[in-house]
């Protein structure tokens, strides 16, 4: 509810205490989330997050700026629309709001359509309970362009957290852009692969060969995305992943995974191998780009003379598993070509081989 005075009207957030585990980049990051939507809605700059003072900071855009109608909850087509964008239900503002209060962050939103500040006051009608009000101001700068949300008493260390949800700051590189997203480089060895959702954090796993960032989500996805956007399951993402790893194509990211097959044996192979169609399309991409011969961990053993043969012509012996080298024989490379195990290099290199035969009665005499 909004009600009149002198200068400030009080928008009724209907909060009390809620989020209460939530810290303090948590409610960072979706004002950062907020600014971010508005750049892709909008296509105006990037978001600054700009430190202004001692334990004072300032996040921005360059949009259309902060209305106390965003106060309320709804769905927003407009944002749906949009498949970069991250928000949809118009919660992450108020959940902010709500947590920097609770946390003692001082918190004033300006745009061009008012300053908005928070305070505790007696719910309308209900003066027996109080709860959490938006105080919204005539705009001290009218001619503002977007929206600039300052925090007062954050940290350095809460402001670095709340970035490291956002692909766009996290430094992780994108190696490969597929049809449903993006295939991202492990942070580092010891590191779990992110999983980003439109370029958010939402999870975490700690035996993924690579990170991803899901672009396209499922129903499935889209149901699962929590209102902490954090711990999402696997199940909810799995589909996706496998999706975005099938649309690739380049060597980079084959390599890496025909690389991570040689582990099968020992059972030390990353999760995304033990996707049977994950693992057959990183051989069919590894031959497309690379002379390969796929072979067992027997075959390397107990080939025989061939595997010395590929060897010496060049090709790069792949070791894989039999599950997967059993059904390399009806595939083919995405230029046509089958895949070559040892027994198709078998064949090859018994084909290569051409006889003329002589009719011994043209022997001379030392031949014969």
């Amino acid at each position: 509810m909004v009600t009149a005075s002198a200068a400030v009207q009080y928008f009724d957030l209907n909060i009390e205490k809620v989020l209460e585990h939530w810290p303090i980049p948590f409610a960072v990051r979706e004002i950062i989330a907020n600014a971010v939507d508005e750049q892709v809605i909008t296509g105006t700059a990037d978001p600054s997050i700009v430190k202004v003072g001692d334990g004072v900071w300032a996040i921005s855009d360059r949009g259309r700026g902060v209305r106390y109608q965003h106060l309320t909850q709804k769905e927003n087509t407009e944002q749906r629309r949009h498949l970069g964008v991250i928000g949809q239900f118009g919660m992450g503002l108020k959940d902010a709001l709500a947590v920097f209060h609770r946390r003692g962050i001082a918190v004033r939103i300006q745009s061009r359509h008012g300053d908005i500040t928070t305070v505790m006051r007696p719910k309308g009608g209900f003066p027996d309970i109080v709860t959490l009000h938006a105080a919204v101001s005539p705009p001290s700068e009218p001619h503002r362009d977007g929206t600039t949300v300052i925090l007062r008493d954050v940290t350095d260390t809460d402001i670095d957290a709340a970035k490291q949800f956002f692909l766009r700051y996290s430094g992780d590189t994108v190696l490969e852009d597929c049809a449903h997203g993006q295939v991202l480089a492990r942070p580092a060895r010891k590191a779990p692969g992110n999983i980003y959702v439109k370029g958010l954090l939402v999870a975490q796993e700690e035996n993924f060969l690579f990170s991803y960032n899901i672009t396209h989500l499922t129903k499935k996805l889209r149901q699962a995305l929590n209102r902490e956007r954090t711990n999402v399951g696997r199940t909810a993402y799995t589909d996706r992943i496998k999706s975005i790893l099938i649309g690739s194509r380049s060597a980079e990211v084959a390599g890496v995974l025909a690389d991570d097959l040689a582990g099968y044996e020992t059972g030390r192979i990353h999760d995304e191998l033990n996707w049977l169609d994950v693992a057959l399309h990183a051989c069919q991409v590894l031959a497309t780009h690379e002379k390969v011969v796929f072979v067992t961990a027997f075959q390397l053993a107990f080939g025989g003379p061939q595997v010395n043969y590929a060897r010496d012509e060049g090709y790069r012996l792949v070791v894989v598993p039999d599950t997967i080298a059993g059904r390399l024989g009806r595939l083919t490379d995405f230029d046509g070509n089958p895949l070559v195990d040892l027994d198709q290099y078998r064949r090859n290199w018994n084909d290569s081989f051409s006889f003329t035969f002589v009719d011994p009665t043209d022997f001379t005499a030392a031949e014969g």
